[in-house]
């Protein structure tokens, strides 16, 4: 959002890279935070690693080589710089189905040739296509997986061996419960025990000792008790680096081979892009409010993971996605950069070289209740709870139930089938009811009305008597355009037989501009009359406008009448919509604000026009902005409000008590503030309006001055006085916060930002100031926001 210009910036700061560590491009040692976050994370990653290996059947020093990679090659080249990459147990079950089909080797080459892929994709800019997915589809998927993977395990916790899917784990169980050996099940049993209570370790000393990640403490604590007890069960063997598998050429059918690369793509690409997400808000809640920390750019982030596949791939490795549970440690740990990522990997390769003997003697029982314990906690509650409040239990059972029987790609394919059934449902689920009131028809539509729910609207409407008086009550959202013509068609042959009728809302309220006000002319037998024209506010039926003209004349197509008083109707009709259709769908989530108080990022301060809607522009909903609005968008100078200190409380209340990160300054195009100024009379008397409107006379002060030069928008010049005073008054009153001693505590400590923001009403264009933490005495420049960007920013 700079603009460069050379001539007049010499002594401007460096910029620095989006994804370079705090402290510049120069920094040649990784900072404190970096190291120990590694180390809390290489000691989670390498009993998974060996975990995930074993699951798979792949060889065990495969789960180290993709480790490794990911975090070199995923941690330095990918998007989301606290992201930790490696084998990830939702890969288990496709990776174990293509070793059994394929083979090791063949299956290296798929994970090349999915890298490809994903590289491929990362060119296009997919990557937030991927987000798209349906929730309950994720979650399904997930969950799938970790039956699966429990299933299988539960068979070596118990000393067997497991079968190759899913049904013949579970059939096989009976048999080996009735097998089951002794040494095999304390080892597991101990390490189980372990990962579920360590974290609940009470008291000072448990508080100290849950320092220590469950994961080694439960493998390790096994692994002392084999060996103490000289047990007798299957240790890990890590085979000599120089016999290590590396990929041949793809050896198989065409078909299944593109469909083992698909299903790799498909899976990595959105655990690795979701995770990422999930590594942001876990960024944002922290302390520290990720200071210094850049957001995941998720088409870097795919083509990371593209190249890191490619390299575990040809490296003998097994595929490589984003892992939330290294994820969250190495968040939660402290991590700063991408430093302690590539740190982590290097930790696993000194660990595969140098600990050869240690890692030798693990108890196998032990990985795979560390693997199985994983599985289990794959099938979330939580997920389970919020597909049940968004109804969508059947996506999330169908998924869940096909990827364990079938497979992972199949399961999400059917998954996304019944996700599709649900929300033609949805559409269809159209509620019409029909009531004779003394010879007057009352037609009922609740729900949306759509191609699926014509026949029933159909028949309905000619159910009515010819000649009779008919309103037709809508209570939803959409009409499109096959209902819009089949309502049309039939409003015009009732009126032709002497009939009147009349469209509404839920509330009673006359819907102008609806086929019911398409009367019939004297000529021609659907073309308006000329009073059945709607008025020029109206427009023509849209699936988001809940239009309402009250208090405008209107056609009506019953006999001429005075229109009702509707003092506060909209409003009502307001409430009454909102508590119908957006208040079940919100309640949840202002339960939670309510419970936890508010917590926004931004404090936004603007307008008080009312074409500025504040959510609308910014993307924002319950408790991400911190809004003030007065006329003109001023912020009074400290100590100037005489007697009135709102503006001021309001930025104190932000700064200090809510932690906000920025502040945004919004103007907008069309500001009735500026206008006022511009054309404001010095001697005028001295009205309310006026006394505020003298906080805007330093944005007047500034544009005549020479000492700065006129802002520009976008490469250009304001349209004319009224903009650039808008524009200038944006960057004048940045200047006024600086003068709150909050405010430049919190810019001095580097823990808040200023913005300038410019809306264009009528071209409906958001511009955001270029260096707007730093007002210079040139030109200050606002450049337009992409539709993304914005968007983007504000969540």
């Amino acid at each position: 959002m700079t603009l460069c210009t050379p001539a007049r910036t010499p002594n401007r700061p460096r910029v620095q890279r989006p994804h370079s560590p705090p402290g510049g491009a120069r920094r040649l040692l990784p900072a404190g935070a970096d190291v120990s976050a590694s180390i809390a994370v290489f000691l989670i990653a390498l009993p998974l690693s060996l975990g995930i290996a074993l699951a798979t059947g792949a060889p065990l020093q495969a789960g180290l080589v993709a480790a490794a990679v990911g975090g070199l090659v995923a941690g330095r080249l990918g998007g989301s710089p606290l992201q930790v990459s490696g084998p990830a147990a939702g890969l288990t079950v496709v990776t174990a189905e293509l070793i059994q089909r394929y083979g090791w080797r063949t299956t290296c080459a798929i994970t090349v040739l999915a890298g490809l892929a994903q590289l491929a994709l990362a060119a296009l800019r997919v990557a937030r296509s991927a987000l798209i997915v349906s929730p309950a589809i994720v979650h399904g998927m997930v969950a799938g997986i970790g039956v699966t993977i429990a299933l299988a395990q539960l068979h070596i916790v118990l000393g067997g061996t497991p079968q190759s899917s899913a049904i013949d784990n579970a059939l096989g169980l009976p048999a080996q419960l009735a097998d089951v050996r002794p040494a095999a099940l304390v080892i597991s049993g101990l390490t189980v025990a372990v990962l579920l209570g360590w974290p609940r370790l009470p008291g000072r000393v448990g508080r100290f000792l849950r320092k220590a990640p469950a994961a080694l403490v439960g493998v390790g604590g096994a692994t002392l008790l084999a060996l103490a007890a000289g047990l007798t069960v299957p240790r890990v063997d890590l085979p000599s680096w120089s016999s290590h598998a590396l990929p041949g050429l793809p050896d198989g059918p065409v078909l299944g081979i593109a469909t083992g690369v698909l299903t790799i793509t498909l899976v990595t690409s959105v655990q690795s892009l979701l995770s990422a997400v999930a590594v942001d808000k876990l960024v944002a809640a922290r302390p520290d409010r990720g200071k210094g920390i850049p957001r995941s750019a998720l088409d870097r982030e795919l083509a990371g993971q593209g190249a890191a596949n490619m390299v575990s791939g040809a490296l003998g490795g097994l595929p490589v996605a984003g892992v939330a549970v290294r994820s969250v440690a190495n968040v939660s740990a402290g991590a700063v950069s991408r430093a302690s990522t590539m740190l982590h990997g290097l930790w696993i390769v000194l660990a595969a070289l140098l600990l050869v003997p240690a890692i030798d003697l693990i108890p196998l029982a032990a990985l795979a209740a560390l693997v199985m314990v994983v599985g289990i906690q794959m099938v979330s509650i939580t997920h389970i709870r919020t597909v049940t409040r968004h109804r969508e239990v059947a996506v999330y059972a169908v998924t869940v139930t096909g990827v364990v029987l079938v497979g992972v790609l199949e399961g999400v394919a059917l998954g996304v089938a019944v996700a599709v059934a649900v929300a033609m449902s949805r559409l269809a689920r159209t509620r019409i009811t029909r009531e004779d009131r003394d010879g007057h028809q009352l037609l009922r539509v609740r729900g949306q009305l759509t191609f699926l729910a014509v026949p029933r609207l159909s028949r309905a409407l000619h159910q009515i008597p010819a000649g009779s008086e008919v309103t037709v009550e809508l209570d939803g959202s959409f009409m499109d355009h096959a209902a819009y013509e089949t309502l049309n068609d039939w409003a015009a042959g009732h009126r032709a037989h002497g009939g009147v009728v009349e469209l509404t809302g839920p509330a009673g309220g006359r819907i102008a501009g609806s086929p019911a006000d398409r009367a019939p002319g004297p000529e021609s037998g659907t073309s308006p009359a000329p009073d059945a024209s709607p008025h020029p506010c109206c427009r023509p039926w849209t699936p988001w406008h809940n239009h309402q003209c009250a208090g405008l004349p209107v056609p009506s197509l019953a006999p001429a009448e005075e229109p009702p008083a509707r003092t506060g109707h909209q409003l009502v009709h307001g409430i009454g919509t909102f508590q119908r259709n957006t208040a079940p769908l919100v309640r949840d989530e202002l339960a939670r604000l309510a419970r936890e108080g508010q917590r926004p990022s931004q404090l936004f301060l603007t307008c008080a026009d009312s074409r500025l809607v504040t959510s609308m522009i910014t993307s924002s909903g319950p408790g991400d902005l911190f809004t003030v609005r007065n006329v003109g968008n001023l912020v009074p100078l400290p100590g100037e409000e005489s007697g009135d200190d709102s503006v001021a409380a309001a930025i104190e209340y932000a700064v200090d008590v809510l932690r906000v990160q920025s502040i945004t300054v919004c103007g907008h195009s069309g500001c009735g503030a500026m206008q006022a100024l511009l054309g404001a009379a010095p001697d005028g008397p001295a009205t309310p309006l006026r006394r505020w409107l003298r906080h805007g006379r330093p944005s007047l002060e500034r544009m005549a001055s020479r000492r700065h030069a006129w802002a520009r928008i976008s490469g250009r010049l304001p349209a004319d006085a009224v903009e650039q005073l808008c524009l200038t008054n944006v960057v004048q009153q940045l200047e006024h916060l600086r003068a709150y001693e909050s405010v430049a505590r919190r810019l001095a400590d580097g823990s808040l930002t200023l913005q300038g923001m410019y809306f264009h009403v009528g071209e409906a264009q958001a511009y955001l100031l270029s260096d707007a933490d730093e007002v210079r005495g040139y030109d200050d420049v606002f450049h337009g926001v992409p539709p993304t960007a914005l968007a983007a920013r504000a969540s």
